[in-house]
């Protein structure tokens, strides 16, 4: 608290004037999905353009001053004429200024959408690190990626000649704190040499973007990845591994005072990916995890891949099956997890004879089911009753 007193000339913090904005990141405009078909891809397409104006509106609602986009604005530099120009319309709406950094996806290259902005009043490009004067006392620092790939810590090469400043300093940045592998990146940001300007007064937040999930990193408390205003990857709800995208779908509106900041977390996603895990052994356990994709109120903007454990007999597979079909139109996209599926066709023995297999194909099944233990009679008899079924 003496920092902030020594900074704002002798007021107290509840006397400072504070700096509203909106932080968000990560839009990826132009974003395919290989597991969208044309008409769902068209609508998430779409949905991401339509996430500029519901920053804009959800800044105007807060109280915001201005935007700034940390990084990844666009998918990458070469997008469809009507997919850019779309963009460029909805930021071209925005009620409030914009500060756009350019990220790993977009960096300012020579063939950069960036450069398209020039005439968009209100619509500005952080494409270096000198600090731009947002109003008076207010400050905005970017480290902009002017290649695809970083080769040291842009946010602490932008930091490294600036000197505490009286009024309030945000500093835009994208990429990583912590690596994602045991070797160590030279993009990586010095969290620490962050934190340590944080204190001695020359930034007063660090707006981060890369990640897609909203969280702060450190222990100030001044150091935030907005996440992605639309989700982009998938919130795996499997019990005991529950992980990956957990949080998108926000932007941040900040309050920042010389020193101090707080942060909110507004939700402003349409789409939701969510990666299922179901133990099914019963007619009891079909129809639960049925009605567990019933129940998804916005099918059209939900998209659910599953891995399914576990043992059913015909009748229950068949109910099964007939389900996920009915269902499967009504979402964006609804598809199994290959690669982690495990589900046994076991048929009961009144199944068995239901099915009147005759001949050799009988005589073949009486030896699958005798064997039924070992993986390859098991494999075997489950393409048996499919065959059968489909015939």
């Amino acid at each position: 608290m003496s920092r902030v007193a020594d900074r704002t000339g002798g007021m107290s913090f509840s006397d400072a004037a504070p700096v509203k904005f909106l932080h968000t990141s990560d839009l990826q405009i132009g974003m395919d999905r290989h597991f969208l078909d044309a008409d769902a891809q068209a609508r998430f397409n779409d949905a991401r353009i339509r996430a500029i104006s519901r920053c804009g509106e959800v800044a105007l609602a807060h109280g915001c001053a201005f935007i700034v986009v940390a990084g990844d604005v666009f998918e990458k530099n070469s997008l469809s004429a009507q997919t850019t120009s779309r963009a460029l319309e909805a930021l071209r709406q925005l009620p409030l200024p914009v500060y756009l950094l350019p990220g790993n996806h977009d960096p300012l290259v020579a063939d950069s959408i960036f450069y398209r902005t020039a005439d968009i009043a209100g619509v500005h490009v952080l494409g270096d690190s000198e600090p731009v004067e947002v109003s008076p006392g207010v400050e905005v620092v970017g480290a902009p990626l002017k290649s695809r790939y970083a080769t040291t810590d842009l946010v602490r090469q932008a930091l490294e000649p600036l000197a505490p400043y009286e009024g309030v300093r945000i500093m835009v940045g994208h990429g990583q704190a912590f690596s994602r592998t045991s070797e160590a990146s030279p993009d990586l940001i010095d969290l620490a040499y962050v934190e340590s300007r944080l204190a001695d007064g020359s930034i007063d937040y660090l707006a981060l973007g890369d990640t897609h999930s909203a969280q702060a990193v450190g222990d100030s408390g001044r150091v935030w990845f907005s996440g992605a205003p639309e989700t982009t990857d998938f919130h795996d709800l499997t019990p005991g591994v529950e992980g990956g995208e957990v949080n998108s779908g926000k932007v941040l509106v900040v309050t920042a005072y010389p020193g101090s900041v707080t942060v909110e977390e507004v939700a402003v996603g349409q789409w939701t990916f969510h990666a299922l895990h179901a133990d099914l052994y019963s007619t009891g356990d079909v129809e639960e995890f049925l009605t567990r994709l019933a129940a998804y109120p916005d099918k059209a903007t939900t998209v659910i891949k599953y891995a399914l454990h576990g043992t059913l007999g015909l009748g229950d597979h068949r109910l099964l099956s007939a389900g996920l079909e009915d269902l499967r139109p009504a979402f964006a996209a609804l598809y199994e997890r290959t690669r982690l599926m495990d589900l046994q066709l076991e048929p009961g023995a009144e199944e068995i004879v239901e099915l009147d297999i005759q001949g050799y194909a009988a005589a073949a099944l009486d030896e699958l089911v005798q064997r039924r233990e070992e993986p390859a009679a098991r494999d075997a008899l489950n393409l048996l009753f499919r065959l059968s079924k489909e015939s």
